[in-house]
């Protein structure tokens, strides 16, 4: 259809083709226009997830507005976006001499989790843990080994640490094992000392201080060795010197420090769970750090089995107040 009449007065009429020049122009504007703006916005739209995804495997190209999928291994942790570091970024109350870059790192700190507190709002752990449930059934008829021992244990960390998930507590336990040629014993100990330990809620570790060789056995001097590899580790408090083959029977038997030296085995299976005698101190005991420092730690002239035990006895004795009764050490 020709228009015949002219569109403007006092202008000639515009010729058909011309008009559809010009449309199909306008189109092609307008369809350009829309697709530069469907671009931006699914570019744009990867970016307002951000917050929700901090840690997941997306980068920011360098040079980019859009995100991308780094391709990683599976399993690799994946490399923090471009801008998002984990330590303190520069500004205004930096240290003299470090400029303040509010480029585009500094527009991603409002996405930056704080680091967790969790550790900071934990309660403290009960004196008497709720967990223990009294006298044991001991069976060393049961087969143990390595495989079942992690298996019933999948808090144990490497190494032989542990520490209660849901509060802190204030008895950080060295346990130390002297040792040589008492594998089948170590087995059952750890099968039944390490539940005791973690119901008696222990921040603890384990170290068992082997002898090479056959030389004849110093048990005082493995165990002085045992306190300072300890310390090595963790800033414990507290340690706990156990012979391999006594076991507990029952878990209100605390494996941790007082404030004087305990001994822990004071009712045993071979003596008729009674002393040999009075001044016996072997077994397991448990000495602070400062009553064990008090004696300069344990003899280490004593070679073969037998006579450390009454000199410890008689050093902790010598050390501590005059008024503290035997009952008070645990005999």
């Amino acid at each position: 259809m020709r228009f015949r009449e002219p569109l403007l007065g006092g202008s000639a009429a515009m010729p058909g083709a011309t008009l559809q020049r010009a449309c199909r122009l306008l189109v092609a504007v307008c369809a350009l226009h829309l697709g530069v703006t469907l671009v931006y916005y699914l570019s744009g739209r990867d970016l307002s997830r951000l917050p929700q995804l901090v840690g997941v495997s997306s980068t920011l190209r360098s040079g980019t507005i859009g995100a991308t999928a780094n391709k990683q291994p599976p399993g690799a942790r994946p490399p923090p976006p471009v801008g998002v570091s984990s330590k303190p970024r520069p500004g205004p109350d930096s240290s003299p001499g470090t400029a303040f870059d509010p480029g585009l790192k500094s527009n991603w700190t409002s996405v930056l989790v704080p680091p967790t507190t969790a550790l900071l709002t934990l309660p403290a752990c009960p004196e008497e843990s709720p967990l223990l449930v009294g006298p044991m059934v001991i069976d060393f008829n049961i087969a143990v080994d390595l495989e079942l021992l992690a298996k019933k244990n999948p808090e144990i960390k490497m190494g032989g640490r542990y520490s209660p998930k849901d509060c802190i507590s204030p008895h950080k336990v060295a346990i130390i094992i002297p040792f040589r040629n008492r594998q089948e014993h170590l087995k059952y100990w750890l099968y039944y000392l390490h539940p005791v330990l973690q119901r008696q809620q222990l921040d603890y570790g384990i170290y068992v201080i082997n002898q090479a060789g056959d030389t004849m056995f110093n048990r005082a001097k493995l165990l002085n060795i045992g306190f300072q590899e300890a310390l090595k580790d963790h800033d414990y408090n507290c340690f706990v010197f156990s012979d391999v083959d006594l076991i507990p029977m029952d878990d209100h038997n605390a494996y941790r420090c007082f404030s004087q030296p305990r001994h822990i085995s004071v009712a045993m299976d071979k003596f008729g769970f009674s002393l040999p005698y009075v001044q016996y101190f072997g077994g397991v005991s448990a000495l602070s750090k400062q009553q064990f420092l008090a004696i300069n730690g344990f003899p280490n002239n004593y070679w073969g089995w037998g006579g450390e035990d009454d000199d410890i006895f008689n050093s902790l004795y010598g050390s501590v107040d005059k008024a503290l009764s035997l009952a008070s050490m645990g005999l």
